[in-house]
């Protein structure tokens, strides 16, 4: 008997006696494994004459393929024989109720970030990210902050490090400058994204979400600013007659600068929007100052622009009627469902998700 027909005939003695995957392994170690006899055959072949070599080599790869084709077969008669004695010994009750189960909720941030998402996209705007972590630069000198502006005290912001180099970012405004350093002119972005500021009340949170938008180009003037905000206005608070007024301000960042605020009146204990002869502020604006353009590597001779920043959190809060900004991080999955959105439930006609 030849080499070839003792290690077959081994291999069917033994495989008729394997009844479990663990004992199908150690067959296949042995006889395919890195020291398995079939292996050592396939290591025979280069010291064979040339003659017998093509003789060895075809009735070798026979022997191979039917001991392989046995292996997948006995895999498959396990596998069956298991999924057939769990089947007899698991009994599924079908008697027993469904499991219940709770639909998720779009969270108000969320949500309005799409819907103020959504409106400026239609003007064009596109959406520019960058890290909550930023540079002393960044955030504060390149954004024409003086060194002696309270905003840089560490009892408004954040520091990582005793140098202050590093911080969490006060405001969105560092991927205006993150855009302009990376691009080229013309700009049109908005930036919505968290920030974080040493305070905690009723309408104030230590990280919180704001939106920022820049638009700079050649010809662009504080009454594109206005446009762009009144049809913004208008959309988001889904008031078409919505008074508007622009009240002088000062930031670093722009010159002249100033508060936007809409009108409203308070009717059964609730603010409505758009009506009345109050005033309430919702947004700072104005024109890119010039030496934010400079710090940015665009020239101001050649190029102006306009930013603006909102509170995303308090926009949330005067158009669905949340009264404490601290409910929004306080992960109460009942005031989720109360002021949560349903993602199954969008018109296809309407820009952002539905109540």
């Amino acid at each position: 008997m030849s080499d070839l027909d003792k290690i077959n005939s081994i291999f069917n003695a033994k495989i008729d006696s394997v009844k479990t995957k663990i004992d199908l392994q150690n067959i296949k170690t042995e006889f395919f494994g890195k020291n398995g006899q079939i292996t050592q055959q396939f290591k025979k072949l280069g010291s064979l004459d040339q003659n017998k070599r093509k003789e060895f080599a075809s009735n070798l790869n026979k022997i191979k393929d039917d001991l392989t084709t046995q292996i997948e077969q006995k895999n498959l008669e396990i596998e069956n024989f298991e999924i057939n004695e769990k089947l007899k010994n698991e009994k599924v009750d079908i008697t027993l109720p469904a499991r219940t189960y709770q639909k998720g909720k779009i969270h108000p941030v969320s949500q309005v970030i799409d819907e103020i998402t959504s409106i400026f996209s239609e003007l064009g705007f596109t959406v520019a990210e960058g890290p909550d972590v930023e540079t002393e630069y960044n955030n504060f000198t390149a954004l024409n902050t003086p060194e002696d502006h309270p905003a840089r005290d560490m009892h408004d912001t954040f520091y990582l490090e005793k140098n202050k180099k590093l911080l969490l970012r006060t405001h969105t405004s560092p991927v205006q400058i993150r855009a302009m350093l990376s691009g080229k002119p013309p700009f049109k972005i908005i930036v919505p994204g968290r920030t974080y500021r040493c305070d905690s009340d009723q309408t104030h949170a230590p990280m919180f979400h704001q939106l920022e938008g820049l638009h700079i180009d050649k010809k662009i003037t504080m009454g594109h600013l206005k446009g762009c905000l009144d049809y913004f206005i208008k959309e988001f608070f889904e008031v078409k007659n919505i008074k508007m007024r622009f009240r002088p301000s000062h930031f670093p960042f722009t010159e002249p600068s100033a508060e936007v605020d809409i009108g409203y009146k308070i009717e059964n204990e609730k603010i409505v929007i758009g009506e009345g002869d109050k005033w309430l502020e919702i947004l700072g604006c104005g024109m890119v100052h010039p030496n934010v353009l400079i710090n940015a590597k665009v020239n101001p001779k050649k190029y102006q622009g306009f930013a603006f920043g909102m509170g995303i959190d308090r926009l949330a809060m005067l158009k669905y009627g949340i009264n404490d900004l601290r409910a929004f991080f306080e992960t109460d999955f009942r005031w989720l469902n109360h002021f949560g959105f349903d993602p199954l439930d969008v018109p296809t006609n309407y820009r952002g998700l539905s109540k």
